[in-house]
């Protein structure tokens, strides 16, 4: 989404000590380094310890930016440790998020700063629609092999989560870039290398491998570009 400015949603907030959960490869710590006015440390924790090197290698080089393989469910750190608290396109990887976003919770201080980025799957145009109908695809080809990935939400049920969790000075920010090129042959490629991995890892289900190339049909024919995602922003 190269047309979005991080600055725009983040730019007049302080980020003191981050703690950003389920953070993969680090790519919502990214967006907080472009975004946030400042900050001291961003943690970002992650059950799956494959993630480390590819976090290693994007942050490196930064002293202010460390990765701990952590159970969402089970934060190891105290009461109100942190200032600020995110998790980005991750909800829809757990079976009931609520547990996960109480721990958050917990973890950040009164007052301090809460951020939820989540991808919807209503409302989106038809080469959006592309990225939604791949990613639960990838869902599917997940669920076949034990892994917690369900579909993603409707808009409005993210809403729902986030108002439920009592947070002060709510905002709300739609992001989408207009001007994503559906048929950028470097997303392309990307995206076809995705379908190839999990074409492989639907091995055994017929189906489910057909589904992936009639994506693959619509994403050489329609296009694709990013999905529109949800950004909240609270106070404890």
């Amino acid at each position: 989404m190269t047309a979005i400015d991080p600055k725009a949603i983040l730019g007049d907030l302080s980020g003191g000590r981050v703690l950003d959960v389920a953070t993969g490869t680090g790519d919502f710590v990214r967006f907080l380094l472009d975004g946030l006015r400042e900050w001291t440390e961003i943690v970002g924790i992650d059950s799956n310890p494959a993630r480390a090197a590819a976090f290693a290698e994007a942050f490196g080089d930064r002293p202010d930016v460390r990765f701990l393989e952590m159970d969402a469910h089970r934060l190891a750190f105290a009461d109100g440790e942190f200032d600020t608290v995110c998790i980005s396109n991750s909800l829809h990887h757990f079976t009931d998020p609520a547990p996960v976003l109480a721990e958050m919770l917990r973890v950040l201080r009164p007052g301090g700063l809460v951020v939820v980025n989540e991808m919807y799957r209503d409302g989106q145009s038809a080469t959006q629609e592309t990225h939604v109908l791949l990613h639960h695809w990838w869902a599917a080809v997940g669920r076949q092999r034990g892994e917690v990935h369900r579909e993603t939400y409707r808009r409005a049920e993210i809403v729902a989560i986030v108002e439920g969790l009592g947070l002060a000075d709510l905002r709300l920010v739609d992001l989408a870039d207009p001007d994503e090129d559906p048929h950028d042959p470097e997303t392309t490629a990307e995206l076809e290398a995705a379908i190839d991995r999990h074409v492989g890892l639907a091995e055994g289900d017929p189906p489910l491998q057909r589904r992936g190339e009639e994506l693959r049909a619509r994403l050489r024919t329609i296009g694709a570009r990013s999905a529109t995602q949800l950004v909240a922003v609270g106070r404890r």
